[in-house]
């Protein structure tokens, strides 16, 4: 994929939710809500200070994370589905 998000911003591809309950129950598309986790695709290269220092992001590509559930804007690239969202709105990495 040839983008790269700029400053504090990162690329991240949702990762679904089950389509069961630990019960059993299968959930219709129609109930399900929109996951709040997801691997990051790409990161930009940090914020930068007003003396010029750049503060590298704490996460990685490949990182899997958690974030709020209207966080990011959705953009469709190479036909996939991704958010961009600043480092902010995320609220940790999944070890």
């Amino acid at each position: 994929m040839a983008f790269r998000p700029l400053h504090d911003r990162v690329l991240v591809r949702r990762i679904e939710a089950e389509e069961k309950t630990a019960g059993g129950i299968i959930i219709p598309d129609s109930a399900k809500e929109k996951p709040s986790e997801g691997e990051i695709v790409s990161v930009g290269s940090g914020t930068k200070a007003e003396d010029g220092t750049i503060t590298p992001l704490d996460v990685k590509a490949g990182d899997r994370v958690l974030f709020g559930k209207w966080s990011g804007t959705e953009v469709k690239l190479d036909g996939e589905d991704l958010l961009i969202m600043k480092e902010s709105d995320i609220m940790g990495i999944i070890g």
